[in-house]
């Protein structure tokens, strides 16, 4: 094999590399963005439990479903809101594993593109 023929064949694998590694950048930001989401509306959901926690038992709850507000009972709300939070925390965490496995990718396809320029040198 000629050296011109293995650099290219060594510059095709680096770009096939370097694909890989932008696809997954690109996966690990919207996997971020995602999990930004999440954590937003776990925040919002966990103020929404401490205000039902401050009510009484026997006080109006209403929920807004479109574009009108529904009564709801206060056992109810309070059950919809901590099945919410344990819906959005179980999320954060299956994506906080998601995040870990495409970052341990990403370093382990760095390394790989680093290696050839290493041998260049």
């Amino acid at each position: 094999m000629s050296s011109a023929s293995a650099l290219r064949e060594l510059q095709r694998d680096l770009e096939n590399k370097a694909n890989d590694l932008s696809k997954l950048q690109k996966d690990i930001a919207k996997n971020h963005q995602v999990r930004k989401k999440y954590t937003i509306q776990l925040g919002e959901n966990e103020l929404v439990l401490k205000e039902l926690d401050l009510l009484n038992e026997d006080a109006n709850v209403f929920k807004l479903i479109g574009p009108v507000l529904v009564k709801q009972d206060m056992a109810e709300a309070n059950a919809n809101v901590r099945k919410r939070i344990e819906y959005i925390s179980a999320e954060l965490k299956r994506l906080d594993a998601t995040v870990q496995d495409l970052e341990d990718k990403q370093n382990s396809k760095k390394e790989a593109v680093s290696i050839p320029f290493n041998t260049l040198l």
